[in-house]
Order: C-alpha cells, then sequence, then structure tokens
C-alpha cells in the first residue's frame, strides 16, 4: 500500500503515511450553542460568537468528505448532571464570576435564554444543528475539558481500531488543546485543524495553534481543512 499523506507542520501526517478510514476518526468538539449560539454561555459572558462561529463552514466541509470517504466520525459536549453531582465547586464558582469580580447568574447550572447553562439535556447543551451527528455517530458527553476525562473515549477509539486523530471544534485553547494533549499521551496520532477550530480570543487561538509545532510537533501536527481535501481527492 502506498503512503498517504495530508501536508501539515512540521511534519506531513500521520508520520508513518498509514491514512485509511478503517483507522482515522474525525473528532468534532463541543460545537454546542453555549459555546457557539446566540443566548449560551459564551455569548452571555459577553464574547463575541462570531470568533467561535467562524470554524463552522471549515468544519463542515472535512465532516462532509470524511463521512462520504467512510471515516470514523465522532462528537463530544461538555455538560453536566441535572442534579450538578458531577460539578465540582471551584468550576462552578469561576464560571459564575464576572470580569468585574462579583457572582452573576449566568454560571453552570443557572438558568438562561438557552436553559440552565452547560447542563445535559437543555438546549444550549446540545449541538448546533449546521453539525449535528448522523444516526449511529458517537457523542461522548464530558464533564471536564478533556475528551477523555470520565468518559468511554478511550474505549470507543481502541475498539474500533483508530490509531490516527483528526480534532476539530472549539474551543482551541481550552477543550481541543486539552484533548489533543491527552490522546498524545494515550499513543494516538494528533492532527489540529486550526481553521476548523476557534477560540473566543484570536490570539489565544494562534498560541494554540503555534504551541502543537514546537519540539517537532510535541503534540501532533497542524493542517488546514484544504490540506484534508486535497490528500483525501
Amino acid at each position: 500500500m502506498n503512503p498517504t499523506y495530508i501536508q501539515s507542520e512540521p511534519y506531513p501526517w500521520p508520520y508513518n503515511g498509514d491514512l485509511r478510514p478503517q483507522n482515522t476518526a474525525l473528532i468534532v468538539i463541543d460545537m454546542q450553542t453555549d459555546f457557539c449560539g446566540k443566548g449560551g454561555y459564551i455569548d452571555l459572558l459577553g464574547y463575541d460568537i462570531s470568533l467561535t462561529r467562524v470554524c463552522i463552514e471549515p468544519i463542515q466541509r472535512v465532516l462532509a468528505a470524511m463521512r462520504r470517504l467512510g471515516f470514523h466520525v465522532l462528537h463530544t459536549r461538555e455538560g453536566h448532571r441535572p442534579d450538578l453531582s458531577d460539578l465540582p465547586a471551584n468550576k462552578r464558582w469561576r464560571s459564575r464570576l464576572s470580569a468585574r469580580g462579583p457572582e452573576t447568574t449566568v454560571g453552570i447550572g443557572d438558568a438562561g435564554p438557552c436553559g440552565r447553562v452547560l447542563v445535559r439535556g437543555e438546549p444550549g447543551w446540545d449541538i448546533i444543528p449546521e453539525l449535528y451527528p448522523l444516526p449511529g455517530e458517537p457523542i461522548i458527553d464530558k464533564p471536564g475539558k478533556g475528551s477523555f476525562c470520565a468518559t468511554d473515549l478511550e474505549l470507543v477509539l481502541r475498539t474500533r481500531g483508530i490509531e490516527n486523530i483528526v480534532l476539530t471544534g472549539i474551543t482551541t485553547d481550552v477543550c481541543v488543546h486539552t484533548t489533543m494533549r491527552e490522546a498524545n499521551d494515550r499513543g494516538f496520532e494528533c492532527l489540529l485543524l486550526e481553521d476548523c477550530c476557534a477560540a473566543t480570543m484570536r490570539n489565544n487561538h494562534e498560541a494554540a495553534v503555534n504551541m502543537v509545532k514546537m519540539q517537532n510537533g510535541v503534540f501532533g501536527a497542524v493542517a488546514d481543512s484544504h490540506a484534508v481535501l486535497k490528500a483525501l481527492s
């Protein structure tokens, strides 16, 4: 079999050229209303949600191509049980701080325009319609930033024989980066698609992307949607 690579930095990905639908998964991370929709958590915090929505169309293109070719596709959602029994007290406390310091009522578990913030089953917690999973595509519900903590993601990946992971979603500097680090430590070969990720601040996005490229690809490699589509064609 001839090796197949995606042109990426700082090395062509995957490192061994073994890119196949059978061993490669696209993970779409936390494309939820609470993170990129009007009235969601990020919007309530005062951030410009156009910055987190900018990755939607590039993800759609990659998602369509990888679905068509039979690649594994997985999705994640960050959220907590309705009784908040899996929500650490310090995480909730931090989520309810405003820029001015005192507590607000827009923190995790509180009522907002899209239901209770980041609570499972609420409208704001769910994945946006533009990227909603197809039947049969696993959704990993996670209580934290990383997709491996307190979830069965690793079991799903190992059972399916997945070795390569293409990472997309929001936010680049938090949930995407944490997941990439966790996957790298578990031996998965990781590719971050920089135009298929976004953050609440552009400089945070750029810093997170640059960190991946350090030390000959300390967590993996970086490409964009165009490179993926070219390689798959």
